[in-house]
């Protein structure tokens, strides 16, 4: 991953430890009612992806233990994971693209209700993704998958010549004299592999993407609802396909891409889609960039734009990330796939312990801020979910205090201990494990193994009914808490 010049060592702190006095007037643990969207306090569980679904998709034991632990510490709201809205092959991530994935989302809904003694909103992630392939074998790639064109036979001198000797003068050419005679796509294919964007448009499946999609977001939402979800998160951040749409990358010239106002349009049409085809109390919100943090992405501005709309079209959250995207991605090894959280906008999004003068906690605050201010300023009162390195009380709450959002969400924090939130609410506070920033979940994730965390993955291990990663080195959830007093919840 791609860190900053100036490594300066930063480090996480328990920071004020309230009292149960203090906790009950706090702003954190108020509760929230606006419109549909009511939560027990301000804090929340944004989607992480733990890699424990099947190859096709189906909820696992292990799933139901990850968020059942997750539950057990009682948050105000979880987000499960990025979950895929077609009916397509896409690894060992959830899907909800077909009826046959509804019972084991039921059962992990009655799970996360179970564990949380009913107190945890569950809200589930909806995902669609644009095709990316590994990063080829240079000469099969070449002597193979290559189409060769007149282009190509022009440049080289070779109209004429057989296709097997074009192919071979390109194999034997160094990757510097590649790159002048392949196309941008071309060489970007051989050196990082195949990677479709929503521009395609010489694709008919992309071309037509504004005619699918909504009605695929919407039937997706209907299947959460009908498992007991009780909310959708529409997934528009990062590298996929709806922040493709909203970013200022997006020239597409069919009234979907250009201005900002053509790129909101289709993260719209399929927001009104899902809203007609669930009821009235089921909550719809929606996770995208406060900026892209790439040369010539979106900014902060463009933004505004964004929120306010989705606003006043009735969403009824608006989730706030940063960064990680495809444009400058760190080159992959042979044989893996370019991995958007690699690059200097990744580093946006998950910031580690070894940074620059302004520091992993907080980078995306000043944005989210003015993005909320935007939404006032319109006269609208959706709430904002803020993230960016949340670990402590006292950082949670200034966030609410300081008008930077109206719910807190903590990723990180929540997998370090997943008991943090019940730990503060019951006058625990000392015995929280706070995250130390090294990113070793994000290692995992990008290796796409089992997601862990090093405070808590070696210890007990072998302790008899632990549930262990594939390779067998590390437990799967973090261990049970029982405060150090004898005090029972």
């Amino acid at each position: 991953m791609w860190k900053p010049a100036q490594r300066i060592r930063w480090e996480a702190s328990e920071g004020h430890i309230p009292d149960i006095e203090e906790i009950e007037a706090s702003k954190l643990f108020s509760p929230l009612e606006c419109g549909r969207l009511k939560l027990r306090n301000r804090t929340w569980v944004p989607a992480m992806v733990p890699w424990r679904a099947t190859e096709e998709g189906y909820v696992t034991d292990d799933v139901l233990d990850w968020y059942g632990r997750f539950a057990r510490g009682r948050p105000a709201a979880i987000v499960i994971e990025a979950t895929g809205i077609r009916d397509v092959p896409s690894g060992p991530l959830l899907r909800i693209g077909h009826d046959r994935f509804l019972p084991g989302l039921t059962t992990l809904v009655e799970r996360i209700h179970h564990e949380s003694s009913g107190d945890t909103r569950i809200f589930i992630q909806l995902i669609d993704f644009l095709a990316i392939r590994r990063r080829p074998n240079r000469e099969k790639f070449l002597s193979r998958f290559l189409s060769i064109t007149d282009d190509i036979r022009h440049k080289l001198d070779l109209v004429d010549t057989d296709e097997s000797v074009v192919r071979q003068a390109l194999i034997d050419m160094s990757d510097d004299a590649l790159d002048s005679i392949l196309t941008a796509r071309d060489f970007e294919s051989l050196t990082r592999g195949y990677r479709e964007r929503v521009t395609d448009m010489h694709l008919p499946h992309v071309r037509d993407l504004p005619e699918v999609l909504p009605d695929l977001f919407a039937d997706a939402a209907e299947r959460a609802e009908a498992v007991g979800m009780d909310g959708v998160e529409l997934h528009y951040a990062h590298a996929y396909t709806m922040a493709s749409f909203l970013s200022a990358s997006n020239t597409r010239a069919d009234g979907y891409g250009g201005s900002v106002e053509s790129r909101v349009r289709l993260p719209l049409e399929v927001f009104r889609s899902v809203r007609q085809r669930v009821s009235d109390k089921f909550v719809v919100g929606a996770r995208f960039l406060a900026e892209e943090c790439i040369d010539n992405g979106s900014t902060v501005d463009d933004v505004c734009v964004f929120a306010v709309e989705f606003a006043r079209a009735g969403m009824d959250f608006l989730s706030l990330s940063r960064g990680g995207k495809f444009d400058d991605a760190k080159q992959p090894r042979l044989g893996e796939a370019a991995y958007p959280y690699t690059g200097p906008s990744g580093y946006e999004c998950m910031p580690q312990y070894l940074s620059d003068e302004f520091g992993p906690f907080g980078r995306n605050f000043a944005a989210t801020h003015k993005i909320r201010k935007a939404v006032r300023d319109a006269g609208f009162v959706t709430p904002v979910v803020g993230a960016g390195g949340v670990h402590n009380f006292e950082m949670a709450e200034k966030i609410i205090i300081d008008e930077v959002a109206d719910v807190v969400a903590a990723a990180r924090q929540s997998l370090a201990d997943p008991d943090w939130v019940l730990k503060l609410e019951t006058g625990h506070g000392r015995e929280i494990r706070v995250c130390e920033y090294t990113n070793y979940c994000e290692g995992l994730d990008q290796k796409h193994k089992q997601v862990t965390c090093q405070l808590w993955d070696r210890i007990d291990r072998d302790e008899p009914g632990i549930t262990k990663s594939r390779d067998g080195k590390r437990r799967m959830v973090a261990p049970d808490w029982k405060p150090a007093d004898g005090t029972s919840l």
